[in-house]
């Protein structure tokens, strides 16, 4: 296979750079450092459809980062675009509110176990915040349980000690547990007693870098009572993995009802909205805050949603999503036994994460491996989770299989160590 070469691409970051912050930011991080090696990913695309991205220099990429989460049926999906659009031609973002957006959340209300109501907004960022503050609200307390390595978006309340323009006072109420240690939860809760609004957590431990981890049989039942027994509101961050795992909910498929459940990127295949859904007890709560946003029921972005939402139903998106990620797995698991090397594959199909292991654990022969199967057609991050939509074909990951086989044998040349 041969590798790809980017040259529009660094032209235009390098106009980028002149009038963007660090030219790119977020996930594709130039500033940071994330697409290591450099030269190995696209800067910048020019369309997508299905499960296809297409960079400026006419590259083809079969895109396993799904735009990092929101494209679950396909890129340009026909039917989502379709209701997007009849409704733009009636209006988007406007003064007076349209219907739209009941019928958004009548859908959100009959598809998630634990939704009695529903709150819309734009990042996922602005539902864990507003849930946050829903559970301070309803409990009367301030503190918050939450993950050591949990992601729940970018404002000041979330982050970590030392966190650039973050003050200590803004963060003094967290309180950090290690995922699956529920003796070190029921520890917290007992040295603040009376103190704890709320848990918020992931509902698993899918983590950046790291190998994820999945609850242990008995966690999730543990920590419902444990919030039951003490009045403290149980937060479920399911703007990543919702609708991939259970379209009732990730708190339905681990055995559990969270009191409050936040979404986001799945929810509408692309379109910009994300959505805080509760159980009754917590509406109150919710109506009492002023929280709103100018574009926060734009109604494009919810007719998108309830597309979305009915065609995820009818064709089974969540067993489609978790088949083609069984498939994916085995096969890249075969390929890395064929080749002698360790592949770990954590977390659940339809959000997973791979890291080719080596000796002194430096994630390089990982970076470049995941490097040289970009520059050739497979798009994945060497850091984040990855996903599947239901627009993969078989065809797709058997030249994934054939892309994954060249380019390790290229690193296991390059780092003979690595081999078991």
């Amino acid at each position: 296979m041969e590798a790809y070469r980017y040259d529009k691409s660094f032209e235009l970051y390098d106009r980028a750079n002149e009038v963007v912050p660090c030219g790119l930011y977020g996930h594709l991080g130039v500033g940071r450092a994330r697409l290591n090696p450099m030269g190995c990913y696209p800067l910048f695309s020019d369309h997508a459809e299905g499960t296809y991205i297409w960079d400026v220099d006419g590259n083809r990429f079969i895109d396993y980062a799904c735009a990092y989460g929101p494209n679950a049926l396909g890129y340009q999906d026909p039917d989502v675009d379709a209701a997007a659009l009849r409704q733009r031609e009636k209006g988007n973002c406007t003064t007076v509110v349209s219907p739209v957006m009941i019928e958004c959340a009548e859908k959100l209300v009959e598809t998630l176990n634990c939704a009695d109501w529903a709150f819309f907004a734009k990042n996922g960022g602005d539902v864990t915040t507003l849930a946050v503050m829903t559970a301070r609200h309803a409990t009367g307390r301030k503190k918050i349980i939450m993950m050591e390595h949990g992601y729940h978006g970018v404002y000041q309340w979330c982050q970590k000690p030392g966190t650039p323009g973050v003050l200590d006072e803004e963060i003094c109420n967290n309180l950090y547990v290690p995922f699956n240690d529920f003796d070190a939860i029921e520890k917290m809760v007992k040295d603040h007693p009376g103190e704890i609004a709320g848990i918020l957590s992931m509902p698993y431990d899918h983590i950046s870098h790291y190998d994820n981890v999945l609850p242990k049989e008995d966690y999730w039942p543990k920590v419902r009572k444990l919030c039951d027994d003490h009045g403290i509101v149980l937060i479920i961050d399911d703007v990543r993995a919702g609708f991939r795992m259970d379209l009732a909910g990730s708190d339905h498929y681990f055995g559990i009802k969270a009191d409050l459940l936040t979404l986001g990127k799945a929810i509408a295949n692309g379109w910009n909205m994300a959505a805080l859904v509760g159980r009754k007890e917590m509406r109150d709560a919710v109506e009492d805050m002023n929280y709103t946003g100018s574009y926060w029921l734009s109604a494009v972005p919810l007719a998108a949603s309830v597309a979305t939402l009915t065609k995820m139903k009818e064709i089974d998106a969540t067993g489609i999503m978790r088949k083609t990620g069984e498939k994916l797995i085995s096969g890249l698991k075969q390929v890395a036994d064929a080749n002698k090397v360790n592949l770990s594959t954590t977390g659940l199909p339809s959000l997973f994460k791979i890291i080719l292991k080596d000796p002194d654990e430096s994630m390089i022969p990982h970076q470049e491996w995941i490097g040289e199967m970009v520059r050739r057609g497979v798009y994945i991050s060497h850091f984040h989770n990855m996903f599947t939509n239901t627009a993969m074909t078989d065809q797709d990951l058997q030249y994934t299989f054939d892309n994954a086989d060249e380019t390790l044998k290229m690193i296991i040349k390059k780092y003979p160590q690595i081999l078991l």
